[in-house]
Formats: structure tokens, C-alpha cells, sequence
């Protein structure tokens, strides 16, 4: 079960997942042994399923874009869990409206980003897609 004090510290781990036990309880008016206990219990409940790095967007040379998809009948379980094993695909939102999901797409070059929609489409449940490639980041 996620509480509150739990939701604040992902917030603050989302913001720099490398600041320090320490640094991290005086925020939350905590010890540090509790934010240490409730980061291996979010880790070891795959609440928080692993540390990474952001880089600016402008430096990483990357090709990144979103892409939103219809899913045929009740099928969004079984699209997501194929669109979760797909390495491009860097995140997968649910959303309402005239798209049922909302995929972050990031690849190294447009050949490889060409590959990845090919296979995207091709996924079972997948009714149609729209991919918009992102050119500039303005907030971080």
C-alpha cells in the first residue's frame, strides 16, 4: 500500500533519485532510517522499479516522439504488456478520450525509429496509432 508520505518521496526521488537517505528525510520531517526502510520496501513491492538518468533533451541526440493508439475492444491489457517488452517504447500511459493509450517512443536514429513503429503496428489489438516526433523540449 502506497500512502502519502510514500507518494512525497518518489516525488522527490523523480526530482534526483541521487540525493541522499539524509537529505531526503529532513525533507519529509523523517528519520533517514525510514526513508531508507520505505525505498527497499518500494523497491522490493516493484512500486519503484529502478533508478535511472535524465539527460537534456538537446544533448542526447536522440529521436524521441509520442505516439497515441486506439486498442480494439477490451484488448489494452494485452497491448500494453506488448508495448512494456518493446525496448523503444520508454513509457506507456492510459488516457481517455479518442486514444485509449499514450506511448513515449526513444530510439537512436530514424532508421531504428522507423523499425520500432513497424513493429508497434503491428501489435496484436492495436487498432490505429498516431506518432508525433518531439523536435524541442522547452521545460525539464
Amino acid at each position: 500500500m502506497v500512502d502519502a508520505l510514500d507518494r512525497e518521496l518518489i516525488a522527490l526521488l523523480r526530482a534526483d533519485s541521487r540525493k541522499p537517505a539524509a537529505t531526503l528525510a529532513k525533507a519529509l520531517k523523517v528519520s533517514r532510517g525510514t526513508v531508507q526502510n520505505r525505498i527497499d520496501r518500494l523497491v522490493r513491492d516493484g512500486v519503484i522499479q529502478g533508478f535511472t538518468i535524465r539527460t537534456r533533451p538537446d544533448t542526447a541526440d536522440r529521436v524521441r516522439a509520442v505516439m497515441t493508439i486506439a486498442v480494439e475492444g477490451e484488448r489494452s491489457g494485452a497491448v500494453v504488456r506488448a508495448l512494456r517488452g518493446l525496448p523503444e517504447v520508454a513509457a506507456v500511459h492510459t488516457t481517455n478520450g479518442r486514444w485509449d493509450l499514450v506511448a513515449e517512443l526513444e530510439v537512436e536514429t530514424l532508421s531504428a525509429f522507423s523499425d520500432a513503429l513497424d513493429r508497434i503496428r503491428q501489435v496484436e489489438g492495436i487498432a490505429s496509432t498516431e506518432t508525433s516526433i518531439l523536435l524541442a523540449t522547452q521545460k525539464l
